[in-house]
């Protein structure tokens, strides 16, 4: 519940982020000895990745890196309070035990400290990072945690002013051991208010009605260059009782971290690698300064424009599938480099844009007659920080305001250096030959299978994301379809990845040698969204994140206009479950199908058909094929969600001048967490 009293930014109360003595990382392994995976807990995996190429940059180069990193991890704090107002309290108070406990930290009540402090870290709060559902201590009881809160300096825990340590134990209880207290991050349920019942930290004692009335009093018809209201500001109700904002910016709220994220960026602006490159993040930096929406749109033109640069960032608050409204966004940042071999693949999709957009199955009236500028490449992750991360994305296409794409275009990036960990990692997980339906499935899916992902989030990403458009004087998704546009908008790019990728085109373009990379993409798609992303929902509970439940709506409507052709065969082997698609060329016709429909929905504003396609075919989940699926999954022992640890950019200095910067690969979780504590806190335990 969004209750917390409002509190305004001062510098001068601002507490002190806790002392930490963070954990020396363990000696990086001989390259050739380069370890993926390096912990398992709860339901999660931590992963690491490379940055090939990164040797070879000028030093010029490797100090914008730099410079880039430090921004980015300055805003981490950001997100923790976003996501909930108790976040930082509880990491903090997590961080400072696990730092300086000087007891047995063998016994199972400190593990279970260590697992939950773990998972805090990894979902950037205490909601699951994809369900948004509060998790709660496995193994540790209420005393338990009083006990080891209470053998710790009270220097070193986020205490309030006035505040003793038995006070803080008794407000955090509640907040980690209640599972019932502040629910879900995000809820959509039917019959809840989204904004008063979801327990996000952008909204202040509203309703869904106040905060929609209020929003409408901030749009102006007849602007065809509309900024995304709402997208940087916190709402709450004021001593009044009128609404009133809290814009995020230098000199207002999370003013600390941002300035300190300015800083890092206007070092970054004395090695830039070109003049648009500089002039993108001096916007960028105009922007944190004065908060003003109009200003993030001329960071985002400029921003698309620069294109010949090698190092890239995302940075900002830019994603909102945190608010149940699809206004506000998360703060987050992924620092690039670009795979100048790799990305020639994604820029033949890029060149043949048009085409695509010519030869979609969408209405006529919503296709995009010149698409502009979608500029396409696969980069190597250098850093996640905030919402990318430890749990990161596989592509990414921005802005995301649909008039600046479609006047000014895209850039559309596919993270080649994460999918490869995940391959690697995956390879001999034996998932794929449990819940395939066939040998040849499993070895069409061997032979093709990294090819197929591959394809399918530059698809995605690069025509999927950037097609269609609106009709005239129709609000943006966020506006008319609220809590089902983000739904709705991955479900319809993902369609055009699926459509398209079996399509002859893509042999004439020499992306694919032949259909069966199509066809080895549509084996995983249904084989995932029918079966497997079924373990990652606990029994009993419901699909509540965008992409899963965008998956599942495309999947089961697919399997339910099958009818008696069989298009997706569901059968079932020695008490398991399968489904194997028997025409491959019907299905993609099924797959156009929902494409008119859902750019349709979205093109007119279609709540109503948006709700019922989303609650119809993407939220429920059959309980009987849930239990096997859990149960089949817990053989084989593989937790899953993954994530990443983060590379290291260190300076390094001789004879007191700066000779390189190095790139380091720790492989100790807790190590990396509580580092970051120790030098990135910069914002209030409470905002």
């Amino acid at each position: 519940m969004n209750g917390c009293k409002r509190r305004e930014p001062k510098e001068q109360a601002r507490l002190a982020p806790p002392v930490l003595n963070p954990l020396p990382a363990k000696p990086e392994v001989a390259k050739d000895e380069f370890k993926v995976r390096v912990d398992t807990f709860a339901d999660l995996r931590i992963l690491r990745y490379r940055v090939p190429g990164f040797e070879q940059l000028t030093l010029k180069q490797k100090l914008l890196l730099y410079y880039l990193q430090e921004a980015s991890l300055s805003g981490r704090d950001i997100t923790y309070d976003q996501k909930y107002k108790h976040n930082l309290a509880v990491r903090r108070t997590l961080e400072a035990v696990v730092a300086n406990y000087r007891g047995d930290r063998t016994t199972p009540a400190f593990q279970a400290l260590l697992t939950y402090a773990k998972r805090v870290w990894f979902s950037n709060g205490i909601h699951h990072h994809y369900s948004t559902k509060k998790f709660v201590p496995e193994g540790l009881s209420a005393a338990d945690f009083a006990s080891f809160v209470s053998s710790v300096e009270p220097a070193k825990l986020p205490l309030a002013v006035g505040e003793s340590v038995e006070k803080l134990i008794k407000k955090l209880t509640p907040v980690i051991f209640d599972a019932a207290l502040d629910a879900k991050g995000v809820n959509k349920d039917p019959g809840a208010d989204p904004v008063r019942d979801s327990a996000n930290h952008f909204y202040v004692n509203l309703t869904k009605d106040e905060v929609q009335r209020y929003m409408r009093q901030q749009a102006t018809a007849s602007d065809d260059t509309p900024p995304s209201y709402g997208l940087n500001s916190q709402l709450v109700r004021g001593e009044g009782g009128n609404v009133e904002e809290r814009v995020w910016k230098v000199g207002g709220m999370y003013g600390a971290a941002l300035a300190e994220c300015v800083r890092w960026l206007e070092k970054a602006l004395d090695v830039t690698e070109t003049p648009a490159q500089r002039e993108a993040l001096s916007k960028l930096i105009a922007y944190y300064r004065s908060g003003n929406l109009r200003a993030f749109d001329e960071y985002n033109v400029a921003w698309v424009k620069d294109t010949s640069s090698k190092i890239d960032l995302v940075h900002g608050f830019i994603e909102t599938y945190g608010d149940p409204l699809d206004l506000r966004a998360t703060y987050e940042a992924l620092v690039e480099l670009e795979d100048t071999e790799a990305t020639t693949r994604i820029r033949a999709l890029s060149a043949a844009a048009q085409w695509f957009e010519d030869h979609s199955p969408i209405p006529d009236e919503y296709k995009k007659k010149n698409v502009v500028g979608v500029s396409a490449r696969v980069i190597q992750a250098v850093l996640g920080a905030g919402d990318t991360a430890p749990a990161m994305p596989s592509g990414v296409n921005l802005p995301n305001a649909n008039w600046i794409r479609q006047k000014h275009g895209s850039k559309s990036v596919t993270l080649g250096n994460v999918l490869t960990a995940y391959e690697a990692e995956s390879r001999d997980s034996g998932l794929l030959e449990e819940f395939a339906a066939s040998a040849r499935e499993v070895a069409r899916s061997k032979a093709n299978g990294g090819l197929a992902q591959a394809l399918m989030v530059d698809m995605h990403e690069v025509i999927g994301h950037a097609s269609g458009q609106l009709a005239p004087n129709v609000a943006p998704a966020g506006e008319t379809l609220q809590g089902y546009a983000g739904t709705l908008e991955e479900a319809r790019a993902d369609l055009v990845a699926l459509y398209y990728i079996l399509d002859p085109k893509l042999v004439e373009l020499k992306l694919v040698p032949s259909l069966e990379v199509g066809r080895t993409a549509y084996d995983s798609f249904i084989r995932g969204a029918l079966i497997v992303q079924l373990a990652r929902v606990p029994l009993g509970e419901k699909l509540e994140e965008a992409h899963m439940r965008n998956r599942a709506l495309i999947a089961r409507w697919a399997l339910s206009e099958s009818g008696n052709e069989q298009v997706i065969e569901r059968s079932e082997r020695g008490g398991k479950t399968y489904y194997a698609i028997r025409d491959y060329v019907q299905l993609r016709k099924l797959f156009g199908r929902l494409l008119r429909e859902l750019q349709r929905i979205k093109s007119e504003g279609d709540f109503e058909a948006a709700r019922k396609l989303v609650e119809e075919f993407g939220v429920t989940i059959d309980p009987a094929l849930h239990k096997e699926v859990r149960a089949r999954y817990e053989v084989l022992k593989l937790a899953p969600y993954a994530g990443f640890m983060q590379p290291r950019l260190v300076p390094h200095e001789e004879a007191g001048e700066l000779s390189d910067v190095r790139i380091e690969y720790p492989d100790d979780f807790v190590a990396q967490q509580l580092d970051y504590a120790a030098r990135y806190s910069f914002l209030p335990t409470y905002n």
